[in-house]
This record gives structure tokens, C-alpha cells and sequence, in this order.
């Protein structure tokens, strides 16, 4: 879904870039549904009685963008690609603080993104989102692109052309990293035993 002023965006996110500190926050309103809509994505799929708001996962990644000092955003889909890595951590922190904290008690499961077509990765499919984690960053050690093109797509919702734009690659080159990471993932969330 392409924000109404993503010329608006792009100017923001640029001045950002150059340490306007403002530019951040005039950029959060015209993004923030977005983020929100990705966010409470991805909170949906979590446990029942999972209690981060998809606002609160907004605000963090917020909060998280406003502490750096020197990152270069360039366009929309690359702040949404930035944005999407800091719901990873956060979503994943918030799940080892609260397993350290039961113990070890169960884990949560996300479902993968029905609305992205996935030939043999099935709607119903939910992950551990520890292990997804683990796999993306032994992924990362093998092939960092497809790591990111997992990361950009699932966590960041962002379509094939977005994630081409967002790497600087074809959108031929990311169809097929998603193909094979998507492989990849689940040969290894099979062998380590976690819910596929």
C-alpha cells in the first residue's frame, strides 16, 4: 500500500539523513499507519494473550529510528525495510525476556503472511519465532541478501518490487531469493525441530 505522500516521505527521510532531527518526526505521521498495519500483522499472530500493542511495536521502532545518529534512509520502501528489522528485534527481545521469565514455558507461534503467494510454504504453516530468528541469522552468515529478503518481506510486509528497490537488485533476483530462502528456512526449522 503506497502512502499518499510518498514524494513528501523520500524529501523527509533524505533531510533526515543529512541530521534534520525534525524531519524524523514529520516523517512518523505520514508512515504511521503503515507501520501500525504491519505491526498489528504481525501481533496477530502471536499468542492469544500476547500483550505488546501493535502502537507500543510502533513507538519502539520509533523510538529506535530517533536514536540513531547517522543512518541513511533513502525512499519510503528503505525506511519501511529499517522499520521492519527493528519489529524484528523488538518483537523478538520481547519474546526471550518473556520465555526467560516463564522459564521456558512455550513459545509463540506466527503464522506466515497468507497475502504474499508462497508455492509450498502453506497459510496455515506457523512459526516459532525464536527459531525463525535463529534460522534467519544462520541464513545471514550463508547469503545476506536472501536473509534480508525474508526479513523485508515477512517482517516488513513489503511487496517484490519494494524489496528489489530496498536491495538495489531485479525484482527477478528477489523472486528468486525468496524462493530459495523460503526452501532453505524450512529444510532448517524441520531439522531443528520447530513447527513447521
Amino acid at each position: 500500500m503506497e502512502p499518499i505522500s510518498s514524494g513528501r516521505v523520500t524529501e523527509l527521510l533524505l533531510q533526515w539523513g543529512k541530521g534534520d532531527r525534525k524531519a524524523l518526526e514529520a516523517v512518523l505521521p505520514l508512515v504511521y499507519n503503515e507501520l501500525r498495519q504491519r505491526a498489528r500483522y504481525h501481533l496477530q499472530r502471536q499468542r492469544p494473550n500476547h500483550t505488546l500493542q501493535s502502537a507500543a511495536l510502533v513507538h519502539e521502532a520509533y523510538l529506535r529510528l530517533a536514536e540513531e545518529q547517522s543512518l541513511q534512509v533513502e525512499n519510503r520502501a528503505h525506511f519501511v525495510g529499517v522499520a521492519a528489522q527493528l519489529m524484528r528485534w523488538i518483537l523478538v527481545d520481547y519474546e526471550r525476556n518473556r520465555r526467560a521469565s516463564k522459564r521456558g514455558s512455550g513459545f509463540t507461534r506466527l503464522t506466515l503472511d497468507p497475502n504474499i503467494p508462497s508455492p509450498g510454504w502453506r497459510q496455515e504453516t506457523a512459526v516459532d519465532l525464536l527459531a525463525l530468528d535463529e534460522a534467519l541469522n544462520k541464513l545471514a552468515k550463508l547469503d545476506s541478501q536472501q536473509s534480508k529478503i525474508i526479513e523485508l518481506r515477512y517482517f516488513g510486509g513489503l511487496s517484490i518490487e519494494d524489496t528489489s528497490e530496498f536491495l538495489g537488485v531485479s525484482t527477478a533476483t528477489v523472486k528468486r531469493g525468496w524462493s530459495s530462502a523460503r526452501a532453505w528456512l524450512l529444510r532448517e526449522m524441520s531439522r531443528g525441530g520447530s513447527p513447521v
